[in-house]
């Protein structure tokens, strides 16, 4: 993987740059929709590129670890083969499920995490060096270390020994990959993850750390977990700050339109979020004006463009009426249409905000815009 940083922002601290692959170059800043289980839910391959124009997706280490299985991915020829997308994969490790798994006997030591699966109740175990193995034979190009995310509120001392143990980790992770293969002929990159909950001087040493292991990219987690926003921004900027300027930076799972702008303001180049394809389905529509919530009345025979100002087939094409007689219908179409339209915004947003980085005009603009973007029509 290789990164070329092409512009910085002089009134703050965004940045545009290209992320190169074997399946592809990646513009930033970059949105990359959440394909937790080899899909973008109710979205096809077709309508994520066409449409959406989206430029690289997620995979879930966890979900495909336990459905399909690591014999039919490798059978298939990795996920790539397996679900059709020839750009760019990016795969969580897994660490974020497991955590979200606290309550149903999930078991955190030094070698790692035990836990049952969520399907079957099975028990199986993820170690730093079994999550590298199980990332190679599922094939994505961009990889994630093996982490603990802790929850919020987080007691200090407890924060730090999970951020030490993550750092522990790390390097039992660096060390399996750089002692492996990638399986289907294409490179793969490691990105290490920044943790420390809420602490700042927790998060100087994990950046400090994470920042000293060499690798081609890095990833904030820890996030976007509950803790207020104005936290999430001091935090974020304060690793931004230590990261190495000439490697992407990727805050993982964030977050809403808001957040994006706002945390590309402090020098985050990727971003992934469910929340687009998630509120979609509960009809939650963003546009370019504002937050539409389509079932309610007002938008019953309204027979205007989801959304005239976005372009792109599915916003000009349906009408908000029908988009709302489908979802308040229960059709499965409304759910695929609000997909594709809200990650077209979400890309449409990184893509203007990168445009904007470019012409010198993104802090202006990120003005004007998020004065749109909370308002509810």
């Amino acid at each position: 993987m290789k990164f070329t940083l092409q512009v910085e922002d002089p009134h703050s601290k965004a940045r545009a740059g290209l992320i190169e692959t074997d399946h592809g170059v990646i513009q930033t800043p970059i949105f990359m929709p959440v394909g937790t289980a080899g899909t973008v839910k109710a979205v096809h391959q077709r309508e994520l590129k066409e449409d959406v124009k989206a430029q690289i997706i997620l995979g879930n280490t966890y979900h495909l670890y336990l459905r399909p299985g690591l014999d039919l991915m490798e059978k298939a020829g990795g996920l790539h083969a397996f679900n059709g997308w020839d750009r760019p994969i990016l795969t969580d490790s897994g660490g974020y499920q497991v955590y979200s798994l606290a309550g149903t006997g999930r078991k955190i030591n030094e070698e790692g995490v035990v836990f049952k699966s969520h399907i079957d109740g099975g028990v199986h175990t993820f170690t730093p060096e079994n999550v590298m193995d199980i990332q190679r034979t599922i094939g994505a190009d961009i990889i994630m270390a093996f982490d603990e995310c802790t929850p919020y509120p987080c007691e200090f001392t407890y924060a730090r020994k999970s951020m030490e143990m993550t750092h522990r980790w790390l390097t039992r992770c660096c060390d399996r990959f750089d002692s492996t293969e990638p399986r289907y002929g294409h490179s793969q990159t490691l990105f290490p993850i920044v943790q420390g909950s809420v602490y700042k001087d927790l998060r100087k040493q994990s950046a400090e750390f994470i920042a000293s292991a060499g690798r081609e990219g890095n990833a904030i987690g820890g996030l976007s977990v509950g803790e207020p926003a104005e936290i999430m921004y001091e935090l974020t900027e304060v690793v931004c700050d230590i990261l190495p300027r000439n490697k992407p930076r990727y805050l993982m799972g964030v977050g809403t339109p808001a957040n994006i702008l706002e945390c590309i303001a402090l020098g985050v180049d990727m971003f992934d979020c469910v929340m687009p394809t998630r509120n979609a389905r509960n009809g939650m529509i963003f546009t370019t004006e504002g937050i539409i919530n389509i079932r309610n009345e007002k938008w019953k025979d309204d027979l205007s463009p989801i959304d005239a100002g976005l372009g792109g087939h599915v916003s000009t094409f349906y009408s908000k009426a029908y988009l709302r007689h489908l979802v308040k219908s229960g059709e499965m179409l409304g759910a695929q249409i609000a997909s594709i339209h809200n990650l077209t915004f979400y890309l449409w947003l990184v893509n203007s905000a990168r445009e904007k980085i470019i012409d010198g005009s993104f802090a202006s603009w990120k003005r004007e815009i998020e004065k749109k973007l909370n308002q509810r029509l």
